[in-house]
């Protein structure tokens, strides 16, 4: 893996114009280090991503437009424009746009693992139960489907 690059990765846009389509959502990387993966989310209303572990990577979550509701170790919490979500590695959380509205958040994970691999291996895929046993190949591990209560 190259040094971070210097650059701007333009507002719509992928770094190296990538784009992942990930049940649904359109994902952008910004940035694609060893040490920290940069992405941005765009999540219509209704969309998420349930709750799940990085059992090797800390996680911090970015809302920019929108507001985002998270599990997160168990409990509800609303993130909106301009707040900074910390996930610590290990730490159950999941998001959720339950508004009428589009949300966009920058995610960035440290270091950065599988999990560029992983987006590659999960865009255009259409079947959840095929996205959850890759993820598991690539250590992002979902919990059951009650988690998400």
């Amino acid at each position: 893996m190259a040094s971070l690059e210097k650059g701007i990765t333009a507002n719509g846009t992928g770094f190296g114009g990538k784009t992942w389509n990930i049940l649904g959502q359109v994902y952008f990387p910004k940035a694609v280090t060893e040490s920290a993966f940069a992405f941005e989310t765009n999540s219509e209303p209704g969309q998420f991503v349930p709750v799940h572990i990085h059992p090797t990577q800390d996680e911090f979550i970015l809302v920019q437009e929108g507001t985002l509701d998270l599990k997160l170790d168990g409990k509800w919490v609303k993130a909106h424009a301009g707040d900074l979500v910390r996930l610590p590695r290990g730490i159950p959380h999941g998001y959720f746009n339950k508004s009428d509205k589009p949300a966009r958040a920058l995610f960035w994970v440290s270091p950065m693992q599988k999990l560029e691999a992983l987006f590659n291996q999960l865009h255009n895929l259409t079947d959840p139960a095929e996205v959850v046993r890759i993820s598991a190949q690539h250590e992002v591990d979902f919990l059951p489907p009650e988690a998400n209560d």
